[in-house]
C-alpha cells in the first residue's frame, strides 16, 4: 500500500512525544522534588518512578491510538465509547487547557528572551507580551501550512532542544563540583518518613512527565499506527527519562543537593 506524503514516521512521532513532554518544568521541578525528597537517593528514585509511571500511561494511550487510529483522537474516541456530547465537553476542556499551557510557556520563554534583548529595560512587560504573541502567531501560521511543514519544524526544534540540554549537561559536568554541605538531621526518623518524602518528590516529578497523552490525536496521521505509535511512545519516554536523570545528576553535582533544596530557582543558584 502506498503511503501519502503527510504520514508521520517513527522519527516524527518520537520527536513529537519528546516535544510534548519536555518543557519549562525541568528547570523548576527539581527544586520542588529536592525539597520534598530530603535525601538524594529518594530524589532520584522519584524521578525514575515518575518516568516508569509515565511510560505505563503513555503505552496505555499508545494502545488506544493503535487500536483506533483516527485524527482528532480525543473527540472520536469519547464519542464512540460514550456520547458525542461528552466528547465535545472533554475536547473543549482540552482545547482551553492546551491554549492556556501554550500561552504560559510563551510568556515564560518571553521572560528569558526579553532579558537577553533588553536587559536594562525599566518595564519589560510590554516587550514580553509582544514576544509571546509573536511566538504564538508564528507557530499558529506554521501549523496552517500543513502536517509535513509543521512536522519538519517540530523535528528541528526538538533536536535543538535536546542538543541544548545536552550542552547544558556537558557544561555543568565541566564545572567544579559543589562542596559538600552537611545535611540537617531528619525531622521524622520513623519508618514512614522516607515514604512520605518519596510521595512529595513524586508529586513534583510527575508534572514534568505530562503531555504524552496528546499522541492519540495523531493516530490517523501515523504510518502503520499499530507498530509506530507504541514504538514512538516508548522511544520518546526512554529519551526523556535519560535526559531528566542526566540533567538532575548535573544539578546535584554542580549546585549540591542541600543547596538545590533551598533554591528559589535553579537559574538563581547558577547565576
Amino acid at each position: 500500500m502506498s503511503v501519502g506524503p503527510a504520514k508521520l514516521r517513527l522519527f516524527d512521532l518520537t520527536m513529537i512525544v519528546i516535544a510534548l513532554v519536555i518543557g519549562m518544568g525541568i528547570f523548576r521541578a527539581p527544586v520542588n522534588a529536592a525539597q520534598g525528597a530530603e535525601a538524594p537517593w529518594i530524589f532520584f528514585a522519584a524521578w525514575i518512578a515518575g518516568g516508569l509511571i509515565a511510560l505505563c500511561g503513555a503505552l496505555t494511550y499508545a494502545e488506544i491510538g493503535a487500536r483506533y487510529p483516527v485524527t482528532g483522537g480525543y473527540y472520536r474516541i469519547f464519542a464512540r465509547v460514550y456520547h458525542p456530547s461528552i466528547a465535545f465537553a472533554v475536547t473543549s476542556i482540552i482545547v482551553v487547557a492546551n491554549a492556556a499551557s501554550a500561552a504560559g510557556v510563551a510568556l515564560i520563554g518571553a521572560e528569558y528572551i526579553s532579558a537577553v534583548l533588553a536587559p536594562d529595560l525599566p518595564d519589560p512587560r510590554p516587550l514580553r507580551l509582544q514576544i509571546a504573541a509573536a511566538a504564538l502567531l508564528t507557530f499558529f501560521a506554521l501549523n496552517l501550512l500543513g502536517l509535513r511543514a509543521s512536522s519538519r519544524v517540530q523535528n528541528l526544534l526538538t533536536l535543538v532542544k535536546i542538543a541544548l540540554i545536552l550542552a547544558l549537561i556537558a557544561a555543568f559536568f565541566a564545572a567544579d563540583p559543589a562542596a559538600p554541605v552537611p545535611a540537617e538531621p531528619a525531622a521524622l526518623p520513623r519508618v514512614e518518613a522516607p515514604l512520605r518524602a518519596f510521595g512529595l518528590a513524586l508529586i513534583a516529578t510527575s508534572f514534568t512527565y505530562g503531555g504524552y497523552q496528546q499522541v492519540i490525536n495523531f493516530g490517523g496521521e501515523v504510518h502503520a499506527p499499530t507498530r509506530t505509535i507504541p514504538r514512538g511512545v516508548g522511544l520518546g519516554l526512554a529519551v526523556i527519562i535519560a535526559l531528566y536523570l542526566a540533567i538532575n545528576a548535573t544539578y546535584v553535582r554542580v549546585i549540591g543537593f542541600e543547596a538545590l533544596k533551598g533554591a528559589d530557582s535553579i537559574a538563581a543558584r547558577l547565576a
